[in-house]
């Protein structure tokens, strides 16, 4: 997709679905990483050939999984000063598949309407392009998704952050029993 904001509107589904098991934080910085590859290729005048090896499964399975990892590090070296829901969000496993779901999921969509991808590199050299007309439909369902999601995170919102709000504070009082060490540094 051009744009990459349009790429949340899943992240906000997943994140609705699993509210703590998946980041939508992981998620959209996979986005903004996955489509620095054509913005590359753009910029030094190959945009016939933009999309390469990031924007395959494979390709996008390791940038969200570095992404993931990179979000939980930097969240980790800084958890005291963050709430229980944002510890939550940005805990190693939510962070990790949010970038791992939002790394695939981008190389899958991108290959509905890129001429140059092929998504399942190196296994296969299959396209699946729509053409013009039937792109509308693919922005629409990224922007209903993302609608839907909101719509569900509105209605879980409270169950959700009691949930996670007494999930943390027992881990952290856990952790204050060994010797201050955290379950979620591990």
């Amino acid at each position: 997709m051009p744009f990459t904001p349009f790429h949340f509107g899943r992240g906000l589904l997943c994140k609705s679905l699993a509210p703590r098991r998946v980041s939508f934080t992981s998620f959209c910085a996979t986005q903004v990483a996955m489509d620095l590859e054509p913005l590359y290729f753009i910029l030094h005048g190959e945009a016939a050939h933009a999309h390469r090896a990031v924007h395959t499964v494979l390709g996008g399975g390791v940038v969200g999984l570095a992404v993931g990892l990179a979000v939980w590090r930097l969240a980790r070296s800084r958890s005291e000063n963050l709430g229980p829901v944002a510890c939550i969000e940005v805990a190693r496993g939510p962070a990790v598949l949010g970038g791992l779901i939002g790394g695939t999921s981008h190389a899958l969509l991108d290959g509905l309407m890129h001429l140059d991808m092929r998504p399942l590199r190196p296994f296969s050299e299959v396209q699946w392009v729509l053409r013009p007309p039937m792109v509308i439909y693919l922005y629409a369902g990224c922007l209903a998704a993302g609608v839907l999601g909101l719509i569900i995170l509105m209605v879980r919102r409270e169950p959700w952050s009691h949930a996670g709000t007494a999930s943390v504070q027992a881990s952290r009082s856990r952790g204050s029993d060994r010797g201050g060490s955290n379950d979620r540094h591990s």
